[in-house]
């Protein structure tokens, strides 16, 4: 019916009419906003699942390899019971051997549905599966038995070499945290990255350094015209370009294209495109063209949080980068132009995703415009200088001395980073904040351009009273949390925690031999944020008491 009636808008759009076309561009939004949902309906449709027991035979390939715990390597497998396909993510002992796509395997499985959180404020992690069709998790108890495949695809072809190069980087006479580092911020894998690396780039704002994005794209993209420009004559311009992103491509598709590296690609090749048919570049268009081939591929991104951000931060920098450079000093050559603009793009960036970030993560280093401003001219070097490396790793050149460099280089830029990242003040966790909250931070956002390229009262009220707006709704959401009074029992695994929330604070009854740190992070914190509040406390449960008695409840610790 929506569907219709945006067909109808469509045909208004074409009557030459004054008042209809005035609403021209609404007609127009309404027919792709119902072509979109007309997409995302036929590309949700859950597929015919089969009907496993616990405790399967299987047989298995790898499709992608996760990030590991732990004790597990994790991959998503495509699997076999019989004749029945499904999808799942597996976990393997980290003591077996890892998993490469040029087997088949074969292993007895436990195997179950992933159940939905047991409370709003849990991650659904079943729902963000669901989105790829994975609806099972299986673990392997045992070992497996494999056989050599012979019908590998082009595509798996390509993963196979590179995970071909992950291990050629895993023997390289680099230390281990120089080693993962490569990995992460040139062939886009953190699988095996220790979980303090990961914290310091997570705590500095800095975690967009190892994500594949728009930055590294375009570096690369522009080494490559680079190192063309000396083949190429000025005549032959429109040659250099399009080699140039034939190649990005091809890396895109070798570091399995992610989608803030399509995204990148895409932006990159509608842009240069641009400029090839000497037409005017226009970086909204080249993000609409991005956004709508993703999207055609695959309506489901459009939920993923990598997605959003990097259309956000792309927004961010459009909206603005420049009324930013206003106030930074005037460049007088073109190395001052550049770190002008590194400086007014990482600040627009940083302003604009914040709401989201928030919204997500609930969490914000305040420190983190400064590190960026820091340590982004430092990572341009760093990428260049790891894909150097990556090429001479793949093609078994070792040179002792550019190894020692490379590794000092890198250990310095953790240092720094863990220098950010331990700075404890700087860094709030436990932000909450509602969809609601992140709509007027974006409308604040909005209105902050004009004031900032017309710094008058006019424009200043609009940001101030959003702002108003802003810390009232804060205000209210903050007491009517603060009103609760609630009883919860919450899961972790087989554990029991109880939550006795009195006003604003909440105790939590638990078992001597539960595991703290993992409960804290996964259930006391995620409660905390949602019921907006800090006070609390644990209390220890003697293991000889099986339930306990609240305001004439019982509740069952096992």
């Amino acid at each position: 019916m929506f569907l219709v009636f945006s067909f109808l808008m469509l045909v208004l759009y074409l009557v030459k009419d004054f008042y209809f076309h005035r609403i021209r561009h609404v007609s127009l939004f309404f027919l792709f906003f119902s072509l979109g949902i007309f997409a995302h309906f036929l590309n949700s449709k859950k597929p015919l699942l089969p009907e496993l027991k616990s405790k399967e035979v299987i047989v298995f390939k790898i499709t992608k390899k996760l990030n590991s715990n732990e004790k597990n390597r994790r991959y998503e497998i495509s699997a076999w019971k019989g004749k029945q396909t499904f999808l799942s993510v597996l976990s393997v002992p980290k003591s077996e051997a890892e998993l490469n796509f040029l087997h088949y395997y074969k292993a007895e499985a436990y195997i179950n549905r992933f159940q939905k959180p047991y409370s709003d404020f849990q991650f659904d992690y079943g729902k963000y599966l669901s989105r790829k069709d994975i609806y099972f998790q299986a673990y392997l108890p045992n070992s497996f038995q494999r056989g050599l495949r012979n019908d590998l695809s082009f595509s798996e072809e390509i993963r196979q070499k590179r995970l071909s190069t992950l291990s050629k980087i895993d023997s390289a006479n680099l230390s281990k945290r120089t080693r993962e580092f490569t990995k992460g911020i040139i062939l886009a894998d953190r699988t095996e990255m220790d979980a303090e690396t990961v914290e310091d780039f997570t705590k500095s704002g800095l975690m967009h350094v190892l994500a594949i994005s728009g930055s590294h794209m375009a570096i690369i993209f522009w080494l490559i015209l680079l190192v063309l420009n000396p083949i190429f004559p000025p005549r032959f311009r429109n040659y250099k370009i399009i080699i140039s992103l034939i190649l990005i491509w091809a890396f895109a598709i070798f570091i399995d294209y992610g989608n803030s590296v399509v995204r990148s690609c895409i932006m990159i090749s509608a842009y240069y495109l641009s400029v090839a048919l000497q037409r005017k570049p226009d970086i909204l268009h080249a993000m609409a063209v991005a956004a709508f081939g993703i999207l055609i591929a695959d309506t489901n991104q459009f939920f993923d949080v990598g997605f959003q951000l990097s259309f956000v931060a792309v927004f961010g920098i459009f909206w603005l980068n420049q009324p930013i450079l206003q106030y930074l000093p005037k460049p007088k050559n073109k190395f001052q132009n550049l770190m002008v603009n590194v400086v007014s793009i990482s600040i627009a960036a940083q302003i604009v995703t914040l709401p989201l970030v928030v919204f997500y993560f609930h969490q914000y280093s305040v420190i983190s415009i400064v590190a960026n401003l820091i340590v982004i001219p430092f990572s341009e070097i760093l990428i260049i200088f790891s894909l150097l490396m990556t090429v001479l790793i793949e093609f078994s050149v070792q040179i002792n001395w550019l190894n020692f460099i490379y590794d000092q280089l890198v250990t310095k830029a953790l240092q720094l980073i863990h220098f950010f990242a331990d700075l404890d003040f700087a860094f709030h966790r436990m932000i909450p904040m509602t969809l609601l909250e992140m709509a007027v931070g974006f409308v604040i956002i909005w209105f902050l351009r004009f004031a900032v390229i017309t710094f008058s009262l006019k424009n200043v009220l609009k940001v101030s009273y959003f702002i108003i707006l802003f810390v009232a709704l804060r205000f209210l959401l903050n007491y009517r949390a603060s009103q609760i009074n609630e009883v919860l029992v919450h899961h972790y695994y087989k554990e029991r925690i109880i939550s006795v929330k009195t006003k604003d604070e909440v105790r939590f009854l638990m078992r001597a031999n539960t595991n703290l740190g993992k409960v804290e992070k996964f259930v006391i914190e995620p409660y905390l944020t949602s019921r907006r509040i800090r006070k609390f406390k644990t209390e220890i449960i003697s293991d000889d008491v099986e339930k306990i008695v609240i305001s004439g409840k019982e509740y069952h610790l096992k």
